[in-house]
């Protein structure tokens, strides 16, 4: 028997049956203000670690995404109905929902995701920071006034869409679940959310707490749980889904951008990145390999805005690649529930076979794997058949690699030099994606010139990967379009509605557009 997956199972499931859910037969789904089960075919659950089983549940199918899309909107009618600041109070008692729960819903993710528990802590406290974020928000929308060269009063109000479809990712379930619910909730949405068919659990769990402890109508949130062909499909096509939100990669993104082109649904696509950390000579060499290192090996890679591409001045490619790896093989990789792990696996074997394809091609490129390439040689011998890769750092590789240009998802840094300024921001804008990137410099006139040119939706300087609700966060290219967080976050969530009234004492009859005159006075110029 193996007695890590046993004990991952036994944790699971003391944590279902903790929150209503049979670990036998969980029902996965929270629609309508009800834990349920699918309808459909079997989906069993793997245990990142051990590659074993960790359970089943069932598809949620046509039907069950039909009830939760007519349940929300219901819930929506409700919601617009009361007042914004009621709206905001609201919400903020639904983030007080999550109080207690922090522990479990760590321990939760950690072993559905892979992610060490520590680094879920923290995303639990980020969600529950979301909602407070944009409860503050409810009653702060402010429309405008016009001053129309007419006798007309124009003033905007922003409309919510109604209800919402939002499918989220497997690196970070809970932590995109909450990314994209509380704006949508502040701007008087309903929605239903899909989250990756690989980690469906904490989404529905975090959607309960926040239904029962918020006051929110009941069905304002829905989750459904399964696969993309299936449950995704079935939600995208929804004739009473008003917008459609997906983040994951650029090719599942294009499929949601044509489904809801199909209806003239509108969509935001937050996709994938090769974000380049750019390191000049003159940087504080020591904080830059810290920051490298956590650029690209934190969540094992598996971050839309991970560091993957080190631009490194010249001068620095003999000393600082030799660093970065001593510091990378000091890295604790373990299983996700160990305090002392830094890195765990990658979520699923898929994602493994490909990181380990692209690490092969590179090499058969003539590309030096300086450390990596490889599990690590400390695990236990029950995750023998885990996904776990060692941090892997490749040089001599060129901007024409397949490696170097695709999104690799995993613990792998490639390290390729630059001359100068110029140089530095050609190779880094060489990519289709442009999702992030940093600046490493002791010179900050010169670390803005390049940030500056750099078509990036978020940069940093002298630092990497700090992200705040308050601020926008999206793309370029295929990294997507559209952005989530902070206010312009909110304001994907509603549209602008313009409304005149005529404060004339003779209402006028304007043919077209035209400056507010009768027809008689029109003709008679």
């Amino acid at each position: 028997m193996n007695t890590l997956n046993k004990r991952a199972r036994d944790t699971v499931a003391q944590f279902l049956d903790a929150y209503g859910m049979d670990p036998d037969a969980p029902s996965t789904n929270w629609v309508a203000g009800q834990l349920v089960q699918g309808t459909g075919e079997s989906i069993t659950l793997l245990d990142p670690s051990t590659g074993l089983p960790l359970l089943q549940y069932q598809d949620a199918g046509h039907h069950m995404v039909d009830k939760a899309v007519k349940a929300a909107v219901e819930a929506q009618k409700a919601w617009i109905a009361i007042s914004a600041s009621e709206r905001g109070r609201r919400l903020q008692d639904a983030a007080r929902g999550l109080e207690g729960h922090e522990e479990s819903l760590a321990r939760l993710e950690s072993l559905i995701a892979g992610k060490p528990v520590r680094d879920c802590r923290g995303e639990v406290g980020k969600v529950r920071e979301m909602f407070e974020y944009y409860a503050g928000w409810c009653d702060k929308q402010h429309g405008e006034v016009i001053d129309v060269p007419t006798s007309h009063l124009n003033y905007v109000q922003r409309i919510p869409y109604g209800v919402v479809g939002q499918i989220t990712p497997w690196n970070a379930p809970m932590f995109t679940c909450g990314w994209q619910l509380a704006p949508a909730l502040a701007a008087g949405n309903a929605a239903v959310l899909k989250p990756s068919e690989l980690t469906p659990l904490t989404s529905a769990i975090l959607a309960m707490l926040l239904e029962q402890g918020g006051r929110l109508p009941r069905g304002l949130i829905g989750i459904v749980n399964g696969l993309g062909h299936t449950t995704g499909k079935t939600l995208t096509s929804h004739p009473d889904i008003a917008k459609l939100v997906f983040v994951g990669s650029p090719e599942t993104g294009r499929r949601i951008a044509e489904a809801g082109a199909q209806r003239l649904v509108p969509s935001v696509l937050e996709l994938g990145g090769k974000s380049a950390n750019i390191i000049f000579e003159d940087a504080a060499i020591n904080d830059a390999v810290s920051g490298a290192q956590a650029a690209i090996f934190a969540a094992a890679g598996q971050s839309c805005v991970a560091g993957s591409r080190l631009l490194l001045q010249e001068s620095l490619m003999t000393e600082f690649p030799e660093r970065l790896a001593r510091a990378a093989e000091t890295i604790a990789v373990g299983l996700p529930d160990d305090e002392a792990t830094r890195m765990g696996p990658l979520q699923n074997a898929a994602q493994l076979s490909r990181v380990h394809q692209l690490i092969d091609e590179a090499v058969a490129q003539g590309a030096t794997l300086l450390t990596g390439g490889k599990p690590p040689t400390h695990l236990p011998a029950e995750a023998a058949d885990g996904y776990f890769l060692a941090p892997t750092i490749l040089t001599d590789v060129t901007p024409d690699m397949a490696i170097a240009n695709e999104e690799v998802f995993g613990p792998v840094l490639v390290i390729m030099p630059f001359q100068d300024e110029e140089d530095a921001v050609a190779l880094a804008n060489g990519t289709r994606f442009g999702l992030a990137g940093a600046v490493w410099s002791r010179d900050t006139g010169k670390a803005m010139r390049v940030a500056h040119q750099l078509r990036v939706g978020t940069v940093w300087i002298n630092s990497y990967k700090t992200i705040s609700v308050m601020s926008p966060f999206g793309g370029f290219g295929d990294s997507g379009y559209g952005r989530s967080s902070g206010p312009d976050g909110l304001h994907e969530y509603s549209v602008p509605r313009s409304v005149w009234v005529e404060t004339a004492p003779k209402a006028t009859a304007a043919m077209g557009y035209g400056d507010g005159q009768s027809p008689q006075e029109e003709s008679s110029r």
